[in-house]
């Protein structure tokens, strides 16, 4: 099939899925998006009823190279990225950013490292309720944890910086679940209340609600996230987590010191921190439970669902009460490959992932060094296996050298040398 080109191909925005830049196209063009959509792609392979983009067809449309239209969508790229280092999730990004492209709205692919448009000085946060990106022009703090976080992927990688913002927001969410109206006013707790306010103002209800966003509650831990997410990427403080009972004293201590927070190693109701250092610290980085699929049945977005928006509901309602969002994020999706680890046992329901996230008693610490010990008895094992998998490679190669240096003995009393 020929493809005209179109008269107005407004460029993609970066990060753009090809549905949502296809869905501009038709809007401006006052074309049927579903019959655009048939046009610039084509059934997968194995049959089914998805569909993925062509990059030449849709470079044929729009007049512009496949080489820059891949350069801002990623489903485009060949090879195709490794999907694991993107949120599994599309999601608007910075308004700003999106008024410069007509059409709609822009749906994006962000990566995991990804909360905040240092241009805009906007918070895009994870996937939440539609809700558009809030200003941080009065919370520098944010803006300058996500330098921060860019320097810790540059130097870490993004699957332990992944793992480590995860972990280090679970933190906060059990710290900030903790405890109510703490009487230290040192405590981290008054920092993230006051941000939380300049990001949900709570004049009257109505506001409150409009305004409420969970992912404006990432936005008033994000800083002190940051601070942890560094020492829990740290091969040496992971080192002094799981050492001593002095190593572990230095860690806790540094985890105070960095949140603000009077830690204690024996709370009554348990604690992530400790039991983090205690079963988790030792093990390799959790990756996402999901990967985004660039394959899609049809090109247009859907809406919200409704049980999303009823979620979205009943948290503002919660929330607008006690002014509590340690429990939020650790019911946010944004933040469940970090509560349910592949570790872990399978709960039903994620309050039972939330408990077993904070267990440190005796009995829990006695399963952990069995499962510790077993896994330590089958790395031996392994290793063991690939010593005489290396020996036996190594034998063949020397009775050839041997028969060979034999074959050269006799050639040369042959020849009389």
């Amino acid at each position: 099939m020929l493809l005209r080109r179109l008269p107005d191909p407004v460029p993609p925005a970066r990060h753009e899925i090809a549905a949502s830049y296809i869905s501009r196209l038709a809007t401006l063009h006052g074309l049927d998006i579903s019959h655009l959509w048939v046009q610039v792609t084509q059934r997968e392979k194995s049959g089914g009823m998805r569909r993925i983009v062509i990059p030449e067809r849709l470079a044929a449309l729009t007049g512009r190279s496949v080489h820059e239209l891949a350069g801002a969508m990623p489903e485009l790229r060949a090879p195709q990225p490794d999907w694991a280092m993107f949120r599994h999730t599309p999601q608007a990004g910075c308004h700003r950013c999106d008024a410069r492209h007509p059409g709609g709205r822009v749906t994006r692919l962000l990566p995991h490292h990804r909360y905040v448009c240092l241009r805009h000085r906007t918070w895009i946060g994870p996937p939440d309720a539609d809700k558009p990106a809030a200003d941080l022009s009065e919370l520098p703090a944010v803006i300058k944890a996500q330098h921060r976080h860019l320097r810790l992927r540059r130097r870490r990688g993004w699957a332990r910086t992944f793992d480590a913002v995860l972990t280090a927001f679970s933190f906060c969410g059990h710290i900030w679940d903790a405890v109510l109206v703490p009487e230290t006013p040192r405590h981290v707790w008054h920092t993230w209340d006051a941000r939380a306010r300049v990001l949900i103002p709570d004049d009257d209800d109505s506001t409150a609600f409009r305004a409420y966003s969970t992912s404006k509650l990432f936005a008033a831990v994000y800083p002190e996230a940051v601070d942890l997410a560094v020492i829990i990427a740290s091969p040496y403080w992971r080192r002094l987590a799981d050492g001593t009972t002095l190593d572990r004293l230095r860690f806790f201590q540094e985890i105070s010191r960095r949140v603000t927070y009077p830690y204690k190693d024996d709370p009554v109701f348990g604690d992530a921190i400790a039991h983090w250092s205690n079963t988790d610290s030792w093990r390799p980085p959790s990756r996402p439970m999901n990967t985004y699929s660039p394959a899609r049945m049809k090109g247009v977005i859907p809406p919200l669902h409704r049980a999303q928006a009823r979620r979205h509901e009943k948290s503002a309602h919660w929330f607008g009460i006690n002014r509590k969002a340690g429990s939020t994020l650790l019911r946010h999706n944004h933040i469940r490959p970090i509560i349910t680890r592949e570790w872990r046992p399978d709960y039903e329901r994620i309050e039972g992932a939330i408990w077993h996230s904070k267990r440190i008693g005796a009995d829990f610490q006695a399963e952990t060094a069995r499962e510790r010990a077993a896994l330590g008895d089958f790395l031996l094992s392994e290793r063991s296996a690939q010593e005489q998998d290396r020996t036996s490679e190594r034998a063949p190669s020397a009775t050839l050298a041997a028969g060979n240096a034999r074959v050269s003995g006799y050639q040369s009393d042959e020849t009389g040398n």
